[in-house]
């Protein structure tokens, strides 16, 4: 994990290299959907439910990005981003911000829910409760600071985060035994 939560407009760059590391282990595109036990996106809702919104949503966006076009586990990821922002915002005392981006969550979860069941159930947009979160969204603001790891079946992903660390390298095994230890501190 990184060794501070970064706060954009402060003199504190953020801690950018265990971001680097993960991000290595993000493809160039993922193909036909994008697993929820990988690796990336893992860390990522680990650095989410720590508090890590800013860097989250860093981790986020580079999986995003390597995601399917116009699939569902990008609108998934767009709207996990935007409760980051969110819980960025909030943190900074941003209430409206955080508001208007809870908004863009709930309408994309809303498209999600609308396009039906996910083909393939591993990915991440066939693991997210979306029903579930858009429903707690509802609820307010202290929902984008809450741990979205309850939105997702954490036992398989502690089991997938183990098994992908015998194939990664040194720094990525780092990282997932960040994800690991904060999985269990948080009863996954």
């Amino acid at each position: 994990m990184p060794g501070w939560a970064y706060d954009p407009g402060t003199d504190r760059p953020p801690d950018r290299e265990p971001l680097k590391a993960v991000k290595k282990l993000v493809p160039l595109r993922f193909d036909g959907f994008v697993p929820a036990d990988h690796s990336a996106f893992q860390y990522g809702l680990a650095l989410h439910d720590g508090g890590f919104f800013w860097e989250a949503h860093e981790i986020w966006e580079a999986v995003w990005k390597a995601a399917p076009m116009n699939g569902r586990d990008r609108l998934a990821l767009r709207a996990l981003i935007q409760i980051a922002n969110a819980g960025l915002k909030q943190r900074q005392a941003r209430s409206r911000a955080a508001a208007r981006l809870i908004d863009e969550a709930k309408a994309l979860l809303g498209e999600l829910i609308a396009r039906g069941v996910a083909a393939e159930p591993e990915s991440v947009a066939g693991r997210l409760r979306g029903d579930l979160l858009q429903e707690e969204l509802q609820h307010g603001l202290k929902t984008c600071l809450a741990p979205l790891a309850r939105f997702f079946s954490s036992e398989k992903m502690k089991e997938n985060a183990w098994r992908c660390g015998f194939v990664a390298g040194r720094k990525e095994k780092l990282a997932l035994l960040c994800i690991k230890r904060w999985m269990e501190a948080h009863g996954g």
